[in-house]
């Protein structure tokens, strides 16, 4: 039988908080009855959000196709619905249960490239995109592809997704980490990157690439096009890919806010030499779609023979789901203003993005008012980074304690207090060292995810525990 210590040591060494001990210990309770709110990851129709009708109707079609031929076929499905599926069959006479070209179908890879040119305006081969079963794994090959050296690193935000530490750990690199600037809404500071691959250098690393999540991921920041084009100088100064993770592009709600894509950016700056790769997935937006695992990555400025190389990784996987690909496709291009689906589309969308809005405000503004606590009003994405105080223990003194002791010491305390929320109130959420956090403070991650009536609820029950916690915690 195999033992712990016969497990791969990479493997040992990654971590993923959104799905971690507090979330085993979350469904355990409501194992056992206990009502749950789920606010630990991004995942909109395990919380209610309903799918959209035209891609569920086109995805029918297209993985039945004897229903078009039935009576009831009319009335069941809208005329652009039956003409979108028997476009996709004729397209791929294969059908969904065979496997398609390495990079994915050429249709829908040149539906991505549509969406990109009209989305920024600027030029985009297709040829330059591949279909990925979700973002993650387009992540994941660019990893694979650029880790040459044990100590190659990668520049990571913090507060990050884990997606990026856990891949830099089970691939053996090296992480870098730059801190995100919390006191003006989460934006990159130039100052703090150079602090950061100085540091790096210094210890023996040798940087590769930096990433960034645009909207953020977990603090809900939309990135100004001015910070976009300093990440792009400073990536070309340091001779660094980017890695531009933008799947929450279509969640914005900051008044006066947009979101900006680095490649029009990039192409707005003329740049030629850094490397980019650019990553939209079907889990996101409004779209919810999780469980179909769909996404592309858009490759920019890497040579043909370079190139060849990440189709040849692609092709080690031989493609990504069918059914992904197929909604990647609906995703990028919906019914057109005139289709029959196209008014129920919009009202749809709108009635999600609305409702997002909505919620983010709700949760920001209510947890704002809970003495101890503070965060920004989300901009973007799904998530609030919430900071709060706690009195420390008698007895201790964070001068005395190293570094390691301190992480630890402020890791338990953020863990703690999440365990505790959810014992006593149901809430799930995320400790803030799981995505990483200035040193000296305290956070966790919550979604606004959940109907209206949950996230109400959540902050009510907040307020109450967290006064109750910290008096618990200042007696001792």
């Amino acid at each position: 039988m195999i033992k712990l210590h016969d497990v791969n040591s990479k493997l040992l060494e990654a971590h993923y908080a959104v799905r971690g001990k507090i979330v085993s210990r979350a469904h355990e309770l409501e194992a056992q009855g206990k009502k749950i709110i789920y606010c630990n990851i991004g995942n909109p129709q395990a919380l209610k959000q309903r799918p959209l009708t035209f891609v569920r109707q086109v995805l029918s079609l297209v993985e039945y196709p004897a229903l078009m031929d039935q009576p009831e076929a009319a009335r069941l499905f809208p005329a652009d619905a039956v003409r979108r599926a028997r476009l996709i069959l004729e397209k791929n006479p294969s059908g969904t249960g065979a496997y398609t070209q390495s990079a994915g179908l050429p249709f829908i890879r040149q539906a991505v490239a549509d969406f990109i040119n009209k989305r920024d305006g600027i030029p985009v081969d297709p040829n330059r995109v591949i279909l990925t079963d979700g973002a993650s794994k387009g992540v994941q090959s660019v990893f694979t592809m650029l880790t040459n050296k044990e100590n190659d690193g990668y520049m990571i935000p913090i507060p990050q997704y884990p997606l990026y530490s856990a891949t830099i750990a089970l691939y053996g690199a090296r992480q870098i980490n730059y801190f995100l600037d919390e006191e003006h809404n989460w934006q990159l500071n130039e100052e703090e990157l150079t602090r950061s691959i100085e540091a790096a250098q210094k210890d023996g690393i040798n940087p590769v690439a930096i990433a960034v999540i645009n909207p953020g991921n977990p603090t809900g920041a939309v990135l100004s096009k001015e910070n976009i084009e300093m990440i792009i100088r400073f990536a070309r100064k340091h001779r660094l890919s980017i890695l531009a993770d933008e799947v929450y592009q279509e969640n914005v709600y900051g008044a006066g806010l947009k979101f900006h894509s680095f490649a029009r950016v990039m192409h707005e700056l003329g740049e030629k030499e850094v490397t980019l790769f650019s990553f939209h997935s079907v889990s996101k937006g409004f779209l919810g779609e999780c469980g179909h695992r769909g996404g592309y990555m858009e490759v920019r400025n890497m040579a043909d023979d370079v190139y060849a190389e990440m189709i040849k990784l692609q092709s080690i996987g031989l493609c990504s789901n069918v059914d992904g690909q197929l909604v990647t496709y609906l995703m990028v291009a919906p019914p057109a203003k005139g289709d029959e689906s196209h008014e129920l589309y919009v009202k749809e969308r709108g009635a999600i993005l609305g409702d997002l809005k909505e919620k983010a405000e709700i949760l920001g503004r209510g947890l704002n008012e809970i003495k101890g606590m503070k965060t920004d009003i989300p901009q973007g994405a799904m998530y609030a980074f919430v900071k709060f105080e706690l009195p420390h223990k008698k007895g201790v003194d964070l001068s005395k304690l190293t570094e390691e002791a301190r992480q630890k010491y402020e890791a338990a305390r953020d863990s703690e207090y999440c365990l505790r929320l959810l014992e006593e109130t149901g809430i799930c959420v995320v400790p803030g060292s799981g995505f990483g956090q200035l040193p000296g403070t305290l956070h966790f991650r919550t979604t606004f995810l959940p109907p209206k009536e949950d996230i109400k609820a959540l902050v009510e029950k907040m307020k109450k525990f967290h006064a109750a916690y910290a008096a618990e915690l200042k007696d001792k």
